[in-house]
């Protein structure tokens, strides 16, 4: 009953009440970072992998610039990074429009997160079960390591988390989430090595010798790219 009625009753409610109370916060750091990026805007939308691998658009608040170089490109991310960008990254606050989602029923307070589309023909068929559930704003994996643990360990999280699903595991990633944010635990820059999922499932297959699979994989991934207009 948690799973398929009570868990998207409390994500509606808790979302709602939770935008209406720090609506002046977000006022606030929308003008803040209008501001300090320069024109280029406050927030960005990126179309991620839903639930039954639905895609759909994330929102999240912008904390870079669109600063380029002389050749027409984006400057690197150290640079375009603004001290207000910064804060709202370490607090977690960048995280907050995706309340939004959760109204909509694009996402669930907690879950697995939801991945850009362009990793999608790089999932096995274990974890394409990670899509079994709406992506959350925050997880299983993040709440053991986030951005210090590898590929692996994350998608062994995110199945784990399906796997169990419950009330009680959620008011546990709940309070884990508080007390990491809180403390500002795991966030800023990746940690665990690989940072693209789609480099990291390359790897392996180079290893276990399964070329066809990762051109395959490119194709499609190039295919997602194009039709979506994702610029690598």
């Amino acid at each position: 009953m948690y799973k398929h009625f009570f868990k998207r009753v409390l994500d509606f409610c808790i979302s709602l009440i939770a935008l209406i109370c720090i609506s002046p916060i977000l006022l606030v750091v929308t003008i803040w970072l209008h501001f300090a990026n320069k024109g280029a805007g406050a927030f960005f939308t990126q179309v991620r992998i839903g639930k039954n691998g639905r895609f759909f658009k994330i929102y999240k608040y912008k904390s870079m610039t669109d600063q380029r170089g002389d050749n027409g490109e984006l400057l690197p991310d150290a640079q375009r990074l603004t001290k207000v960008g910064r804060f709202v990254r370490s607090t977690s606050m960048d995280e907050l429009p995706q309340l939004f989602n959760v109204l909509k029923g694009d996402m669930s307070l907690i879950g697995p997160r939801p991945l850009p589309i362009e990793y999608k023909p790089y999932f096995n068929e274990e974890e394409q079960h990670r899509h079994d559930v709406l992506p959350g704003i925050t997880g299983w994996a993040q709440v053991n390591g986030r951005k210090s643990v590898t590929w692996g360990q994350k998608l062994t999280y995110d199945i784990e988390y399906v796997k169990n699903l419950s009330l009680m595991l959620d008011l546990k990633i709940l309070w884990l989430t508080v007390y990491k944010v809180l403390k500002r635990e795991d966030v800023g820059v990746e940690t665990s090595g690989v940072v693209h999922f789609n480099n990291y499932r390359s790897d392996e297959w180079t290893k276990e010798g399964k070329l066809d699979k990762i051109d395959a994989a490119k194709k499609e991934m190039q295919e997602i790219m194009n039709k979506y207009n994702i610029k690598w």
